[in-house]
């Protein structure tokens, strides 16, 4: 594989919004000019299910058109996935895991007994309460990986954030439009690393 390609697997619950973050994150990338993929995978599609969903972010055409089997990014939308899924499942040592928590990096490397990888972690749930008033982490998830992939995928959050209010703007009220592109730009600038 190619190094200038990327590949995120994303796991939430059926009505997180993990499927759509991973579109919205591919489009925002592809506006920048990067070549993309985008895709769910299926399993029990009812509320609250254990879900993935795959994002392909590459600056050659992608070629490979399968499922995500070695993400070297992971993002958890829910945390109580953690002690029921393998969120780590064929990520490389030197892989990135975002999850949404309130904990810092160091406590979830403690939980998980995790080896290599870097730990981020941001309160997404906060911040989408905070400016939506619903729990709904997709959006902030979204700033808080363009953060932690900034040295792997540069992509820049402002044209994510403009990305985003011009794919919906017609679709939301325009507080909703507001309120998520300032959920995005909070969780990048909160989301915390391991040093």
């Amino acid at each position: 594989m190619s190094k200038q390609m990327l590949e995120i697997r994303w796991h939430g619950r059926g009505g997180q919004g993990a499927v759509t973050a991973s579109k919205v994150l591919a489009e925002a990338a592809m506006a920048e000019g990067k070549q993309i993929q985008a895709f769910p995978e299926y399993g029990s599609e009812r509320q609250g299910a254990p879900i993935k969903a795959f994002t392909r972010i590459s600056d050659t055409p992608i070629t490979v058109h399968s499922q995500v089997t070695t993400p070297q990014v992971v993002v958890v939308l829910d945390p109580t996935l953690l002690g029921l899924v393998d969120v780590t499942e064929g990520m490389p040592s030197q892989g990135i895991l975002v999850i949404n928590t309130d904990e810092d990096p160091k406590s979830i490397r403690d939980k998980l007994k995790l080896q290599g990888r870097k730990v981020f972690t941001v309160d997404a749930t906060g911040i989408s309460i905070k400016h939506l008033g619903k729990a709904i982490p997709n959006t902030p998830m979204i700033g808080a990986l363009v953060k932690a992939i900034s040295e792997q995928m540069p992509l820049s959050i402002e044209n994510i954030a403009a990305d985003f209010e011009k794919k919906f703007a017609g679709k939301f009220h325009p507080d909703i439009v507001k309120g998520n592109v300032e959920a995005i730009k909070e969780a990048h600038e909160s989301v915390r690393g391991e040093k």
